[in-house]
C-alpha cells in the first residue's frame, strides 16, 4: 500500500480547518519531516487570514526552523 507523502500535512490541514488548533499544534511538533511542515505551510497559505491562523503560521515557522537545524549533540 503506496502512502502519499502529503498524507501527514492534509491530515493537519484538516484538524486546523475544524478549529482543533491544539491538536494541530500537538502534531506540528512531532512533524516527521522539514519537507511535511513545507507542504503544510503552502495548505494554510490557502485559508483567509485570522489572528489564530497568524499565530498558527508562526507557530509552524518556528518549528521547522528548529526540525531544521542541526542537531547540537549526538547521542551516544
Amino acid at each position: 500500500m503506496a502512502r502519499t507523502k502529503n498524507e501527514w500535512a492534509t491530515k493537519v490541514f484538516a484538524l486546523v480547518q475544524s478549529g482543533n488548533l491544539d491538536a494541530a499544534k500537538a502534531q506540528i511538533k512531532v512533524a516527521p519531516t522539514v519537507g511535511d511542515i513545507t507542504r503544510l505551510q503552502s495548505l494554510l497559505e490557502q485559508l483567509p487570514s485570522t489572528p489564530a491562523l497568524r499565530q498558527l503560521q508562526a507557530f509552524v515557522d518556528e518549528e521547522r526552523a528548529l526540525l531544521a537545524a542541526p542537531r547540537l549533540h549526538r547521542s551516544p
